[in-house]
């Protein structure tokens, strides 16, 4: 996994209590893995936006935007947030029910220490990271 070269995004975990700091780099891994082991993603881009760590393929322009979140409104719950105009969350609910808890169209939500389901995460992640190649070949 690559190390943190943007100041700005090492910054925003910092500002991240401990305990959620431990879940979302394990989170942040999970991106660069999956995204090393999907065919056309091509390189990540770390970068913020809204002031939190964001994932982004500007190389190929495969995929949607994947954000980290947490938030001092919910100190014990941390999430993977996904563009709320896409129909990735739609899809994770129907095809994930009972593997995750969603925050509308927008987030799969996590609980502090609770374990993570990585495998349809993974998948998750993929999808979002595919996201436009998907659209072109539906087309």
């Amino acid at each position: 996994m690559p190390a943190i070269d943007q100041p700005e995004v090492a910054a925003a975990f910092e500002r991240v209590p401990p305990r959620i700091r431990r879940e979302l780099l394990a989170l942040r891994r999970l991106i660069f893995e999956t995204a090393a082991a999907t065919p056309g993603v091509g390189a990540i881009e770390e970068t913020l936006k809204w002031g939190e760590p964001a994932y982004l393929t500007p190389e190929t322009k495969s995929g949607s935007t994947i954000r980290l979140g947490w938030k001092k409104s919910a100190p014990q719950e941390y999430a993977v947030c996904f563009h709320c105009q896409t129909t990735l969350v739609r899809d994770f609910r129907e095809r994930f029910p009972d593997h995750f808890r969603f925050d509308e169209n927008r987030r799969i939500v996590f609980r502090a220490g609770e374990p993570v389901a990585k495998d349809p995460l993974a998948h998750c992640i993929a999808e979002a990271l595919t996201y436009h190649l998907g659209k072109k070949s539906r087309r």
